[in-house]
């Protein structure tokens, strides 16, 4: 009789000869849009920016509501406007409170040289949320010192939080990779290819950045018109360090999915190049990544892209004009 031991080493090998399940074709493809988005969206699918046109809903409120997600992805003057607004909301519904306790709740030299009574008691709650305390008016009483303890908490409390909420806004590690607002069908090689050109707009480093794209045509298949997708080898799909401008190029060859096809085609299947960037960034230690896509009217045929490299230092560094990265010139032959 054989051994345990040596019957379980056996079933090892033969498990490890077993080759491994690769995912098919249709799965290397499906970049998460499902079958019923792919078929029946007509807006594009990624917008220039990197957002998704996606609507969710039949969701509760409170099942959506992430206060934390939403304040540190919101832009900046919706994030300073809302600090603004509450500010003022707090300072307001506390004003209230002090002035309805009544004309002796607050102890004012001239209650009336600030515009009033409701005045008076709005600055002297801005005075005790901020902790700023001139000294003019003074809680009198029991009611309106446990109303200015409550505000004083609120207000520590608040300061914190809008604190902690700016420090994790400047500490999210972002990438600000700037894109060429056209793609172009520019000669290569001795043939064509399908381009664009992106830039750093940050004077961080990134590294071992690499590059994805992918084609989304609408075509008419035995199961009805749907949104197919088809891989868009690169020339080059990462570069160690990205220091200039990087001109991202798909070749146009017998296995490419342009080949042959006119723009007039790209613009009837209503093609949309997606894109993905993602690279190590040095200042936050961190991966970052991008995104953006190109619609069939976005791309520019018979074009190449202008120089924006200026090697006429004296020190003999290499200049590169951001703001030029999406200037091209068009071509007299056809390509």
């Amino acid at each position: 009789m054989m051994p345990t031991q040596e019957i379980n080493v056996k079933q090892h090998h033969r498990a490890a000869d077993k080759p491994a399940v690769r995912p098919s074709e249709e799965e290397t493809r499906d970049l998460g849009f499902g079958a019923v988005v792919a078929a029946t969206a007509r807006e594009r699918l990624l917008n220039p920016d990197g957002s998704f046109n996606v609507r969710r809903t039949g969701l509760g409120f409170w099942a959506t509501f992430t206060p934390y997600h939403l304040l540190v992805t919101m832009s900046w003057p919706r994030f300073l406007g809302l600090s603004a607004a509450s500010f003022m909301a707090v300072n307001f519904l506390f004003g209230v409170v002090y002035w309805a306790l009544g004309p002796e709740a607050l102890l004012s030299p001239g209650a009336d040289r600030f515009g009033g009574a409701f005045l008076q008691a709005f600055f002297f709650s801005v005075e005790t949320f901020a902790t700023i305390g001139y000294g003019h008016v003074a809680p009198m009483g029991v009611p309106a010192n446990i109303v200015m303890t409550a505000q004083s908490l609120v207000g520590v409390l608040a300061q914190a939080l809008v604190t902690g909420f700016t420090f994790a806004r400047f500490a999210r590690p972002t990438a600000a990779i700037l894109f060429s607002n056209r793609a172009l069908i520019a000669p290569y090689r001795g043939g064509t290819a399908l381009m664009f050109r992106i830039a750093n707009q940050r004077s961080n480093e990134i590294i071992e950045l690499h590059a994805q794209m992918m084609i989304a045509k609408m075509e008419t298949t035995a199961a009805g018109r749907r949104r197919t997708f088809s891989p868009l080898v690169l020339e080059r799909s990462r570069v160690v360090f990205f220091p200039l401008s990087w001109t991202v190029v798909h070749p146009i060859d017998e296995s490419s999915p342009l080949w042959g096809v006119s723009e007039d085609q790209l613009l009837a299947t209503d093609a949309e190049i997606l894109i993905l960037l993602s690279g190590y960034d040095e200042t936050f230690a961190q991966q970052v990544h991008t995104r953006s896509s190109y619609k069939a009217s976005e791309i520019v045929w018979n074009a190449k892209f202008k120089n924006i490299f200026d090697a006429r230092s004296s020190e003999g560094d290499v200049a590169l004009e951001v703001s030029r990265i999406h200037e091209y010139e068009m071509l007299d032959t056809p390509v």
